[in-house]
């Protein structure tokens, strides 16, 4: 029997495809434009080329707040996933506990990105932050101006405080979807914890990490609000990521065709870097259900 197509959804997804043209397609030419022209003022501008590029790919200014950018989303990775899972794994399935723990769990999604750079700054000061002062109260040098390692831990775990959660609700919601005759069947088998985690909740949990996983990569890797406001991207460049860099390069040095270059450099890094996370999970995915299957 063959198939029958309504092609008047269309007119249903058109206004989508006209907002996200104007609000995402239209900027990207002009930045495009910038990154392969050069002006001297008067919004006169001649050809570029390739210039901009090559400037900015061999400058060390852009590799080390890459490797700083690799490093911290590196670090994000291996702290969340574990920590959201060991927390979700954790939560109660029924009662009045669920929806207390999903509303708690929600509170740190719901703090606008700036305010949650105030929130730390404050928190870490040495004269009036609870941590600075308590930290310093037990003998601890610490102070997040001054230290580059300092800095790093305070932009580190208030990452982690502020998006832990959202992996934490992907987790929950991949565990709550398991139905009970998997858990009945293990233990009936006499499963161990370990064995009913290993081959029942991370299988059934695999596509919910794979979005975690992309998610918190993106997010970690475009970061900027957080540690501007708390560190402005000091001390020193310690703390200047990517996106960072590129807002003191376009608005600070208003070098548009260098910032231009970079700002398609960073896109199409993360594009690519999505791509393999995506194709790296997916085909594990798929190869242990081939296995499964034979």
């Amino acid at each position: 029997m063959n198939k029958t197509y309504n092609n008047k959804a269309w007119f249903f997804v058109l206004p989508v495809l006209l907002l996200v043209a104007f609000s995402a397609a239209i900027p990207l030419m002009t930045v495009v434009n910038y990154s392969v022209q050069d002006t001297f003022g008067n919004n006169e501008f001649f050809w570029a080329g390739t210039d901009w590029f090559d400037e900015i790919l061999h400058s060390d200014r852009f590799w080390d707040a890459l490797g700083r950018n690799l490093f911290f989303s590196f670090i994000i990775l291996a702290i969340e996933i574990p920590l959201g899972i060991f927390i979700a794994l954790n939560m109660p399935k029924k009662g009045i506990g669920v929806p207390v723990c999903l509303v708690l769990m929600a509170l740190p999604l719901l703090i606008p990105w700036n305010v949650v750079g105030t929130i730390w700054q404050v928190f870490g000061r040495v004269d009036i932050g609870l941590l600075g002062r308590t930290l310093a109260s037990l003998g601890i040098d610490y102070n997040y101006v001054r230290d580059p390692i300092d800095a790093w831990i305070t932009v580190i775990v208030m990452d982690v405080w502020h998006w832990t959660s959202l992996v934490v609700l992907l987790c929950y919601a991949g565990l709550v979807s398991i139905p009970d005759a998997y858990y009945q069947a293990a233990k009936i088998d006499g499963a161990s914890r370990w064995a009913v985690f290993r081959y029942i909740q991370l299988p059934k949990m695999k596509r919910v990490l794979l979005i975690a996983v992309l998610l918190r990569f993106m997010d970690s890797f475009m970061i900027y609000t957080e540690p501007f406001v708390v560190t402005g991207g000091g001390p020193g460049n310690s703390t200047t990521f990517l996106s960072i860099d590129l807002v003191k390069m376009a608005v600070g040095q208003f070098d548009l065709g260098p910032a231009a270059a970079m700002s398609i450099v960073y896109f199409l890094i993360i594009l690519l870097l999505s791509w393999v996370f995506y194709t790296v999970m997916t085909s594990s995915d798929a190869e242990e259900g081939g296995r499964d299957h034979g």
